[in-house]
């Protein structure tokens, strides 16, 4: 009975959720390729990649009830109650927040890469090290001494910084990378 009623809703659900895989996989091939040639990190390639999906994915879960009939105002209802439930958490946390949009504007703007070494001009505590990784949150800086920092991404935009060398690979028995 229910796939009586709602055929023709589910075959439009069929066909939007085709086109948002075809668009799903033009975009990671587009984002794969461009930012292989631009020598970014395998790790940062799949992180981008998955921040692709999710969207697309939201995407799909917004445009499926229009489908199946449900009007605007339901949905506002749902949907407000929902934003103020996330408004109150995601300013409890905001920097987390702001790490994750930070890393995804260095994703495609930031010109240091895994191997660099960079100094960063800090006030209260400056940091020279080479670049080990660039993750959703933090930067892997590792410092002459062999510590491992990890260093905010939110701070990274936020602090000048200076490229010391490229390729700054050091092998000494540890792994820089």
């Amino acid at each position: 009975m229910f796939f009586e009623t709602h055929k023709s809703a589910l075959i439009a659900t069929g066909f939007l959720l085709i086109f948002l895989l075809i668009v799903r996989f033009i975009l990671t091939t587009l984002i794969t390729k461009i930012s292989r040639r631009n020598g970014i990190n395998l790790a940062r390639i799949h992180l981008i990649n998955r921040y692709v999906s999710v969207t697309l994915f939201l995407i799909a879960l917004l445009i499926i009830p229009f489908i199946f009939g449900t009007e605007a105002k339901d949905l506002a209802v749902i949907f407000s109650s929902v934003f103020a439930v996330l408004g109150i958490g995601l300013f409890a946390i905001w920097s987390i927040l702001s790490n994750i949009t930070s890393g995804i504007i260095m994703f495609f703007s930031f010109p240091y890469k895994v191997g660099d070494k960079i100094q960063i001009h800090d006030k209260d505590f400056p940091i020279e090290g080479i670049i080990e990784d660039i993750r959703a949150f933090q930067l892997h800086l590792r410092l002459q001494n062999g510590d491992l920092v990890t260093y905010p991404n939110n701070l990274m935009l936020q602090k000048a910084v200076t490229l010391i060398e490229k390729d700054a690979i050091v092998d000494d028995g540890m792994d820089a990378i």
